[in-house]
């Protein structure tokens, strides 16, 4: 048997998340929703819409909430592959189902998420350059030559999960798990995503202060 995981990372999210979670099952019937200490109710909203759901009893950050959904996967013996995907809505089901077929077909052990490799993704022209830079300097830094190396959505093979520790708790993780994957130098390929922004996911952190925030902060390290 082979089973896929959709780990979710969690942070009062009660508006949206249902929908989330319900458009998901009929594709991915596993679904593990990461609470990072919500106070919104969002706990039992993704329970009741079909998620299953682990509690952080304080906000650590969606880094560590990450690192605790790819560990609850990784404790079903069939999971043979876990997508990451943010409870904003700003991911396609579509696009996370084609990434885990490029896994089992065996081109790849992980399957990276770019928004920059079709038209689809709606994107102001400040905010793209700044995402373009934080690619370059990931590249210079890890060799790996992505064209997006800070996209919440990923298909992730089970060997390469097993390898992944994520030690940033906030923010970084994303940096962090780039360098992680030069060391460890799996089979990876990018697949086009369409990235759904809206005045939603925009206040919970894809706004151009946060890209400028992620950029600034990968030269400071």
């Amino acid at each position: 048997m082979s089973r896929t995981w959709v780990v979710i990372p969690m942070y009062n999210e009660c508006t949206v998340v249902g929908d989330v979670i319900s458009g998901l099952l009929p594709t991915f019937p596993n679904v593990v929703c990461i609470d990072d200490g919500s106070a919104d109710g969002s706990q039992k909203i993704a329970r009741e819409a079909g998620a299953v759901v682990v509690q952080h009893p304080i906000n650590l950050g969606q880094g560590a909430a990450l690192q605790t959904g790819i560990e609850f996967a990784l404790q079903d013996p069939a999971t043979d592959s876990i997508v990451t995907f943010d409870a904003d809505g700003q991911h396609r089901v579509d696009d996370a189902f084609a990434m885990v077929q490029r896994l089992r077909s065996g081109e790849a052990e992980i399957v990276l998420g770019s928004r920059f490799l079709d038209s689809r993704t709606k994107i102001a022209p400040l905010k793209k350059l700044v995402l373009k830079t934080a690619a370059l300097q990931s590249k210079l830094s890890t060799g790996l030559d992505l064209t997006d190396a800070h996209n919440g959505l990923r298909a992730i093979g089970r060997d390469v999960a097993t390898q992944i520790d994520l030690t940033q708790n906030r923010m970084a993780h994303a940096s962090e798990l780039i360098h992680q994957l030069a060391v460890l130098n799996p089979r990876w390929v990018e697949h086009p995503v369409e990235i759904i922004y809206t005045d939603y996911s925009k206040a919970k952190g894809q706004s151009l202060l946060n890209s400028v925030n992620i950029l600034a902060e990968l030269f400071l390290r």
